[in-house]
């Protein structure tokens, strides 16, 4: 009786050291609780034990061990799919965390707030605006309704997957609402441009009584400085002062990073400059904000300048800040000046390996790059999707056809990753690049994924260079039963046809990019710019009818048919 006593105080002081390590995100210490628990024979079931050790090992970004001790459990708790699902989408594994998310709908659990929280998440992350509306459908169809935390994610998935209308139905239909739920509608606002609407939203969450905090002012500035607004930047900026707000580092930050996002890089080069000689201290934030600025100027003696300040204030343990430098080197043609960023840096995670490895791919060096990905499995380092991306990029500049395909036939076996559009982008344009056109037929045709306009551009360019416009012919005929349609592929086919003097086949694929399309043109005669609506009437297999509505001034209007031959 005394032993079950020890043995269940013991149990308690374990699980009580156990949430310290895992508060602390302490994993040495926090392994060896486990080994205590393991040691002391106890029923990982019990008491949900087995989801809390996942959850030590994934709090602390040791992402194997907590998928090794996920499989082992039988019934996984909700705590542990949320952990899960959470540190994937943290670490930028995102497919992965959605993937962990499907095995959750088929287990008993009940997803809850926070299960939706990191879902959502990983939708921005994937920027799928498909995936993120399934989500929307599971969070109705469970009953969570549009409560605070749940609806603030739908708000940040929408605008960030671009659909501001969409997220703005979610904002309307929110019962409760927060600084962070305004905050997220004014990004959105200014995201698709509707300044307008992003300082109507700041007044009217002010007249509802909720207080802009320093987030809601800095994504307001922001919004302006990306806009290239250097007068509404600085009324703001005057406004904050005016209200008694300290304007702190995260103001000057987020200054910094719209005008570079704006391509404003004089302007933010000079606030970096104001703000070192206004005594306040640039964090990795700040740095990593103007970098950008001097690879957009080409100016490697700016860039040198920061990596100066950034050498002197110990940011370069930083990754985030060791990337942008990477990065920075690279855009100003100085592979050797991001190599020794690279080799230098205490810290790499995967976003530095990708840095470098696009900065070879950028500048034609593909047997460093594939050198450098094969370095990061040695090194135990996991590729992602990006790092793919930059491979197959590289191998595409550079005519390394085989290697290409060879890397991209092995990323589901050898890097558990699933091929997204950019992938198969990247593969059709290599292909075509190098006159390999019946296997780019044939690879587009199966494609598991829809085809995206890049996809189309690519293999369409490919068919002009190397004269295969039976090829054109074909896969346009495939693509005409597919729902998207996109027109700058087809204009690239017409333009093959017209090449060809094949006048009918030109105007087929005129008619097909016509289908919904809309085109602004300016018209000579009244030097006012036109709307043209060309709607289809009637197709045959030979010929096809539109009528074109010209809208012109309000005082005249005309509506006219439009053959596509005399086009």
């Amino acid at each position: 009786m005394k032993y079950l006593q020890n043995l269940h105080a013991c149990e308690t002081n374990l699980l009580s050291l156990l949430q310290k390590c895992m508060k602390s995100k302490a994993l040495k210490p926090g392994k060896q609780v486990h080994c205590c628990f393991l040691v002391s024979g106890v029923d990982m079931d019990f008491n949900s034990l087995s989801s809390k050790i996942i959850g030590l090992y994934a709090s602390c970004g040791d992402i194997k061990s907590a998928k090794l001790m996920f499989h082992q459990t039988k019934n996984p708790s909700v705590f542990a799919y949320n952990w899960m699902i959470s540190s994937l989408a943290f670490t930028g594994f995102y497919q992965h965390a959605l993937g962990y998310f499907s095995l959750f709908q088929e287990s008993r659990n009940v997803a809850n707030k926070y299960t939706f929280e990191s879902v959502l998440k990983a939708c921005v992350g994937l920027v799928d605006f498909n995936k993120g509306r399934e989500v929307h459908c599971v969070i109705c169809k469970v009953g969570l309704g549009l409560g605070l935390e749940v609806g603030n994610g739908l708000v940040d998935m929408y605008w960030k997957c671009g659909c501001v209308r969409y997220a703005r139905c979610v904002f309307d239909g929110m019962v409760e609402r927060d600084v962070a739920s305004w905050t997220s509608m004014i990004c959105g606002c200014f995201s698709v441009g509707e300044v307008e609407g992003a300082f109507g939203l700041f007044e009217k969450m002010r007249l509802e009584g909720v207080e802009a905090n320093e987030f809601t002012w800095n994504a307001m500035i922001a919004g302006c400085a990306r806009e290239g607004d250097c007068d509404g930047v600085f009324a703001l900026f005057c406004r904050m002062v005016k209200e008694g707000l300290v304007l702190d580092l995260v103001t000057w930050n987020a200054m910094i990073s719209g005008f570079v996002q704006s391509q404003q890089t004089v302007e933010a080069v000079k606030l970096f400059k104001d703000m070192m000689v206004g005594g306040i201290r640039p964090n990795h934030v700040t740095v990593t904000a103007v970098l950008p600025a001097c690879g957009l100027m080409d100016s490697v003696q700016r860039g040198k300048e920061i990596h100066g300040v950034i050498y002197r204030m110990e940011l370069y343990m930083n990754v985030f800040v060791a990337s942008a430098l990477i990065d920075m080197y690279s855009k100003c043609g100085t592979v050797t000046g991001a190599r020794n960023v690279f080799d230098t840096v205490p810290f790499k995670n995967v976003a530095s390996w990708n840095a470098m490895i696009g900065c070879y791919g950028k500048h034609g060096m593909v047997d460093s790059a594939i050198q450098l990905f094969e370095r990061m499995g040695t090194e135990g380092v996991q590729p992602n999707s990006v790092t793919l991306t930059c491979v197959l990029s590289a191998c595409s500049h550079c005519g390394f056809v085989d290697k290409g395909l060879e890397i991209f036939r092995s990323m589901r076996k050898c890097y558990d990753l699933e091929a997204s559009q950019e992938h198969y982008s990247c593969v059709v344009d290599l292909l075509c690049r190098f006159g390999r056109m019946d296997e780019a037929y044939d690879f587009v045709k199966e494609m598991p994924l829809a085809v995206t306009e890049s996809i189309i551009g690519a293999f369409f360019n490919g068919c002009k260079l190397h004269n295969r416009r039976d090829l054109a012919k074909k896969i346009a005929e495939v693509l005409s039963k597919m729902e998207t349609r996109r027109p700058g592929g087809f204009v690239t086919l017409s333009n093959i046809c017209g090449a060809e003097e094949e006048w009918e086949e030109s105007s087929k694929a005129k008619a097909l990019n016509c289908n919904s399309f809309m085109v602004s043109t300016f018209c000579l005669a009244c030097h006012s710019h036109m709307t043209y609506s060309m709607k289809l009437l009637q197709r045959t297999k030979i010929e096809m009818c539109y009528i074109l509505v010209i809208i012109q001034p309000k005082d005249s209007s005309t509506v006219c048919l439009y053959d596509p031959n005399l086009s």
